[in-house]
C-alpha cells in the first residue's frame, strides 16, 4: 500500500468535504422582497458582516455619530459594550444595568439605549429597574447613573425596557417583565400590569400612557412625532401596534399595525426591537428577522437572518442597519 498516496486522498477528500460545506452554508441573511417599494430602501445585495460576537445575549444598539460608534448591551453579562471600525468590540461600561450587592441572575444588565435630544446616552436598566442618564461624556465614560424614573405612583418599574424621545426630550419608554428573574411570577413585581410610559423632560413627571399591551417592547415615533409604533412581544400576540398621540402627548386611536406570522415548528423570535427610518419605513425584529413596513404597515419585505434578532439600529446616514442578533452585532449595508 502507498501510505503516502493515501494520505494525500484522504486530505483531497476532506478538503473536498470543506469546500462543499463552504459552498452550501447559510447566508448571514437572505432578502426577501414583496413589494417593488422595497427595492429601493434595501437591495437585492445587500451584504451582511459579523462585526462582534461572543456575546450571551445583545440588545439596545444605538448609533452615536459624533463618536463614530455603536453601543449596544449585553443584558446577562451586565455590561455595555461599543464598536469602532478602528478597534472593533470593547467594553463601554461596566456595570451597566445591575449596581446591587446581592448576587442575582437573569437578563440584570442594560437593555434599550438611547440618544436624547440633547445628546445624552439614557439607558433602560433591566437590573435595577431604572430608566437612567450616564452622567459623564462619551468620550470619558464612567458608570456613574442619574436616575430619571424609577416608577409610577409608588410602584416600581419592572424592567425598562426600549426607549424613544420627542423632540422636546420627552422620553416613552416600554417595561415588560423580562428583567425580574421569575418574570410575571416574580415577588417582587409591583404592578400588576405591563405599562408603557412617558417622562416628562420639564418636570420628570412619569405618566401611565396604557396598560393594555401584555408584552410592550420595541417602540419608535413616526417621523413628525405624531404617531408611534409599539412591538408585543407576546407569542400569542405578536403584534405591532400604532397610536395617534393627542395634544397633551398620549396614546390614543389605537389600530393593529401588522401581526407575525408565528413559525408553526421552531422558536425563531417575537416582535422585539424597532427602528423607523426618515421616510416612515418601519425596520421591525420579529420571528425570522427584520420585517420591513412602510408607514401603512404593508409589508414590503423581510431580511431574513440565520439566528434570533433583538433589535437594530441605523447609521447616520442610514444606509447601515446593525442588528443585535443573539450571541453577535451584524453590519448590513442595505444600499
Amino acid at each position: 500500500m502507498n501510505f503516502r498516496r493515501t494520505a494525500y486522498a484522504a486530505l483531497i477528500l476532506m478538503l473536498g468535504s470543506f469546500s462543499t460545506q463552504a459552498q452550501t452554508k447559510k447566508p448571514l441573511i437572505t432578502v426577501k422582497s414583496f413589494d417593488p417599494a422595497f427595492d429601493k430602501i434595501v437591495s437585492k445585495n445587500a451584504k451582511a458582516e459579523i462585526i462582534a460576537e461572543g456575546f450571551v445575549w445583545c440588545e439596545g444598539p444605538v448609533w452615536i455619530e459624533s463618536q463614530q460608534m455603536l453601543l449596544f448591551s449585553d443584558v446577562k453579562k451586565n455590561k455595555i459594550y461599543k464598536w469602532t471600525k478602528a478597534k472593533g468590540k470593547e467594553v463601554y461600561l461596566y456595570p451597566s444595568g445591575y449596581t446591587g450587592k446581592t448576587k442575582r441572575g437573569g437578563e440584570l444588565g442594560s437593555n434599550g439605549l438611547g440618544l436624547s435630544p440633547d445628546g445624552k446616552l439614557i439607558i433602560c436598566q433591566d437590573g435595577n429597574r431604572l430608566v437612567v442618564t450616564m452622567d459623564a461624556p462619551f468620550d470619558k465614560q464612567k458608570p456613574w447613573y442619574k436616575v430619571i424614573a424609577s416608577n409610577y405612583n409608588g410602584l416600581k418599574f419592572d424592567s425598562p425596557n426600549d426607549l424613544d424621545f420627542l423632540p422636546n426630550g420627552d422620553i416613552y419608554f416600554t417595561d415588560p417583565p423580562y428583567g425580574l428573574e421569575k418574570n410575571v411570577d416574580d415577588p417582587l413585581k409591583q404592578a400588576p400590569y405591563q405599562g408603557v410610559y412617558r417622562i416628562s423632560k420639564a418636570d420628570k413627571k412619569v405618566t401611565l400612557l396604557t396598560k393594555d399591551i401584555t408584552r410592550p417592547n420595541g417602540i419608535a415615533f413616526f417621523p413628525g412625532q405624531k404617531r408611534i409604533l409599539i412591538a408585543n412581544s407576546d407569542g400569542l400576540k405578536p403584534d405591532w401596534y400604532v397610536y395617534d398621540l393627542d395634544k397633551d402627548g398620549l396614546l390614543i386611536n389605537k389600530k393593529t399595525f401588522y401581526t407575525a406570522q408565528m413559525p408553526k415548528d421552531t422558536y425563531n423570535g417575537v416582535p422585539d426591537g424597532l427602528k423607523i427610518d426618515k421616510q416612515g419605513n418601519v425596520f421591525a425584529t420579529g420571528p425570522g428577522g427584520i420585517f420591513v413596513l412602510n408607514s401603512d404597515g404593508k409589508l414590503l419585505g423581510k431580511i431574513e437572518v440565520d439566528d434570533l434578532a433583538s433589535n437594530c439600529s441605523f447609521s447616520g446616514d442610514q444606509k447601515t442597519l446593525y442588528v443585535t442578533n443573539n450571541h453577535r452585532v451584524l453590519k448590513i449595508a442595505l444600499r
